[in-house]
């Protein structure tokens, strides 16, 4: 084929991928001096975050007492900054007017919630200190704290949530989405920023587990790998369309341990020190102190002189 026929079948593709009924609903119209949020930039502000909270694990690994606040005061100024863009340039993305008409007045917002995001990281320190003491109490083969922070995916995962979750209650738009998707991404965990989880808080393993956006979860619960704390059904508006914003997903209460592959649907709840075995569905309320396993099944092995059990 000559080099033309190449051109001209490009040109066509070109043609084709141009036209406005193609790119319906998929394209971002940019506003010139419009800021984008940067999946690279928030990557820099989650590296940022987990040096604050949990300095010399994370960022800078020579800090010590003596130089402590000095390195927390650089990292903190350096988050601030970069945060109060990305709120904005997720305030702009998400806005239909003309983001460089009010741009000013949208940095000042911007920043103001940056810096409640940062006030909030104290308290974020010691419900995270909770998170990291669950999991170290809860598996046997975690020889120290230490090992827990640098190599448990579930540190990385439920770190990620506490800011995202803050800043989604802050009002911030987009941005707390883009950052538990990272994390998603990192940990093979799914968390949701809008659910709400308790204090000692831990996923042993992790990969596989999602919790949904309207999610409740309570203190000290456990999840192992594969749960699902997912809807039962989607409603539909007279369109056909999936109805927004409804109630949708699991409470789990106090004291909780839900067993690899659980998927738990709907709203219902999980009472207090309840225990899901592994591999079955839930969908209706579990009492308080119940414990759910799949039942045993008495089979008949054929050409076998006695019976097998299964679960």
């Amino acid at each position: 084929m000559s080099p033309l026929n190449f051109t001209k079948k490009l040109t066509q593709t070109v043609d084709q991928l141009s036209e406005s009924e193609s790119y319906e609903g998929l394209f971002h119209q940019h506003r010139d001096g419009e800021p984008m949020p940067s999946a690279k930039v928030l990557k820099k502000i989650i590296e940022l975050c987990r040096s604050v909270l949990f300095p010399g694990y994370y960022g800078n690994s020579t800090v010590n007492s003596r130089t402590l606040k000095y390195h927390i005061g650089v990292n903190v100024e350096k988050l601030f900054d970069l945060l109060t863009e990305q709120i904005l340039a997720g305030l702009c993305f998400v806005s239909k007017e003309d983001c460089e008409e009010s741009t000013e007045n949208r940095r000042d917002k911007a920043a103001g919630l940056a810096a409640a995001f940062i006030q909030q990281l104290p308290e974020m320190r010691c419900i995270l200190a909770t998170d990291v003491k669950a999991a170290y109490n809860g598996d046997p083969a975690a020889e120290s704290i230490s090992e827990v922070i640098f190599c448990y995916p579930a540190i990385r995962a439920i770190t990620n949530y506490r800011v995202a979750h803050a800043l989604l209650e802050l009002g911030v738009p987009l941005i707390p989405r883009i950052i538990s998707e990272m994390a998603h991404s990192e940990t093979g965990i799914d968390i949701h920023p809008g659910a709400r989880i308790g204090s000692y808080f831990t996923i042993d393993h992790g990969t596989g587990v999602v919790i949904g956006a309207t999610s409740i979860i309570g203190n000290h619960v456990k999840l192992y790998q594969g749960v699902t704390l997912g809807a039962k059904s989607f409603p539909l508006d007279e369109d056909g369309k999936p109805i927004k914003g409804i109630i949708r997903h699991p409470i789990l209460e106090d004291n909780v341990i839900i067993y690899s592959n659980a998927t738990i649907l709907g709203r219902i709840t999980i009472g207090k020190g309840a225990t899901v075995g592994g591999n079955i569905w839930v969908t209706e309320n579990v009492p308080p102190g119940t414990r759910i396993v799949q039942p045993k099944k008495k089979t008949v092995l054929p050409n076998i002189g006695y019976d097998g059990y299964g679960i």
